[in-house]
């Protein structure tokens, strides 16, 4: 059964520091372009980061763009999330996705395969 799992959300105060991470059973990620997403309470799920099979390219939504990076290991099967200087407006439930697509040709591909989903609170 393939299956994305998240891990590493948490409470966190304003200006602190989490790191997501996305693993799979049943399922070898080098292939696929791999994306973060996030959806706040009451509001729709919107794209956060998403980067390509090779890692050689990556996407950023403008508002997390130089707080958040995303990377991939390929050898332990791992797509992480690195969010810097947390905001109150960070607060949601965040997903990673398996992409339509291996490249991420300057914008995140459509998602074909969601997590169950990490929750992350960011407040004082």
């Amino acid at each position: 059964q393939l299956q994305l799992v998240e891990s590493g959300g948490g409470l966190v105060q304003p200006g602190g520091s989490l790191r997501l991470s996305c693993t799979t059973s049943g399922l070898t990620l080098d292939r696929f372009a791999i994306g973060w997403f996030r959806q706040g309470p009451g509001k729709v799920r919107r794209e956060v980061s998403c980067i390509s099979s090779s890692g050689f390219s990556t996407h950023y939504e403008d508002s997390v763009k130089g707080r958040f990076t995303i990377s991939r290991d390929n050898d332990k099967n791992t797509v992480d999330l690195q969010m810097n200087s947390l905001k109150l407006e960070d607060t949601s439930v965040y997903y990673c996705a398996v992409l339509s697509s291996s490249n991420v040709p300057g914008m995140c591909p459509s998602p074909d395969l969601w997590g169950q989903g990490t929750q992350v609170t960011v407040s004082s």
